[in-house]
């Protein structure tokens, strides 16, 4: 082993020479005292027969003793076995080797090609970019898909929600989004999702090319606390490659799935339940994720899309009602064009991107509100239309909207494999509405 990086690898394990001792064990959190530690301080636990260890963060502090939710699994230890506080804090390696690579949130390989090195490390948790820090987001950021470059344009550091029902096409909008965007590094984070779709996703969605990619995955199998720090860890990832001077592509399947973490982290810690069972705790945690995207001046920028699994199709669902009000942009995927065999099914008039404005042309602006418009009133007077009961001459502007139906259709469909730039996008706007 290099002498370099047997040095990094001996500064990360930073234990205190002081231990404690746990007292109490139960299914989601572990009792100890005999130190005097702080809320959210790092430590491992030894187990004194197995050998197992496992890292845990304190979470609750009583005047005898202190609580641990470990990332892990508590099985294996009993009364007795030791904590020691890692002093390195919350701190994970990062660096150019991740990528290409599938890790788990701690930057560990689980794709079976060896180790990965790394002598840089970055902490979990920061800060959110001050506001004056932020530079203007002003320039268009691509993405492969039509409908999204044409109708709902995204900038350089935006932060876009995918709000979706159960298998309406979010990964499938992912992968397109993932191998057609113009970012230099993409970061994938799939939290709390099935083991199934994570090999599914790298081989269906994106082709199995994880070029300039890195994918890190924490299941739904993985307990609490992996699931939540998880995205921050992605986060973390993604920050370095910003500070790189690089344009990146954050991409995290799901909020949803985020936020059920800390459901159940907040009420094994005694959080009262507000609406559907989530404490005060998570719609505090969704700005201290989301609010780490953007674009820093003299730096790179992170454009970050968060998928929101909206339950039985209800937008006013407590998690996407709060991320909508959080995020730049929404793209609402609708059950109803999926049935018409459309896809992506991203419904134009239920979806916004509120930088739109700031970062596409004159010419572009007045074309995609057209297009907006005739479809809103081609939807309006479907049934009309459908039964024969419109008589052609009536209105001018449904007239238009009956001619150019076909080719609008045409335009909001795109095949997985098809990627179209930017340009192509706006030329072939304007060739539906000329």
């Amino acid at each position: 082993m290099p002498i370099k990086k047997l040095r990094y690898k001996l500064d990360n394990e930073k234990l205190s020479p002081l231990f404690g001792v746990i007292k109490k064990v139960s299914s989601n959190k572990i009792e100890a005292n005999g130190l005097n530690p702080s809320i959210g301080d790092i430590v491992k636990i030894i187990s004194r027969d197995n050998g197992k260890n496992e890292l845990g963060m304190v979470t609750e502090i009583d005047q005898n003793s202190f609580f641990i939710s470990p990332f892990g699994f508590v099985e294996g230890f009993k009364i007795g076995d030791k904590i020691f506080i890692n002093d390195q804090g919350m701190m994970i390696p990062v660096g150019d080797g991740l990528l290409g690579r599938v890790v788990d949130p701690f930057m560990r390989p689980k794709d079976g090609k060896g180790e990965i090195e790394s002598t840089v490390s970055a902490p979990i948790m920061k800060p959110p970019l001050d506001a004056m820090k932020r530079g203007l987001i002003s320039e268009p950021f691509g993405v492969g898909v039509k409908t999204i470059d044409g109708l709902l344009t995204c900038g350089k550091g935006q932060k876009l929600g995918i709000f979706a029902g159960s298998g309406v096409g979010k990964s499938t909008l992912m992968g397109m989004i993932v191998q057609g965007s113009s970012a230099t590094i993409k970061v994938v984070a799939l939290i709390g999702e099935r083991g199934r779709e994570v090999p599914e996703f790298i081989q269906k969605n994106l082709g199995g090319d994880l070029s300039n990619t890195v994918i890190i995955v924490a299941t739904s199998d993985d307990s609490p606390l992996m699931r939540k720090y998880g995205a921050f860890c992605a986060m973390s990832v993604a920050e370095y490659f910003k500070s790189q001077g690089n344009d990146v592509l954050f991409m995290m399947d799901s909020i949803t799935r985020f936020a059920m973490a800390q459901r159940e982290i907040g009420l094994a810690l005694g959080e009262p339940p507000t609406s559907k069972g989530y404490p005060p705790s998570v719609l505090t945690l969704l700005p201290q994720l989301m609010e780490r995207a953007g674009k820093e001046e003299g730096k790179g920028s992170i454009t970050a899309f968060f998928t929101v699994l909206v339950e039985g199709d209800d937008l006013s669902d407590p998690i996407a009602d709060q991320s909508r009000s959080i995020l730049d942009g929404h793209i609402v995927l609708s059950r109803e064009l999926t049935d018409f065999g459309i896809y992506p099914p991203i419904s134009i008039q239920n979806s916004a991107s509120r930088v739109m404005g700031d970062v596409i042309k004159d010419e572009h602006k007045k074309l995609a509100m057209k297009f907006k418009r005739l479809s809103s009133i081609l939807k309006e007077n479907e049934i009309l239309v459908r039964i024969g009961a419109y008589e052609k001459g009536n209105d001018k502007e449904l007239d238009e909207a009956i001619l150019r139906k076909e080719k609008m259709s045409e335009f909001l469909q795109q095949s997985p494999e098809e990627i179209v730039s930017l340009e192509d996008t706006i030329a072939k706007l304007k060739e539906v509405l000329s």
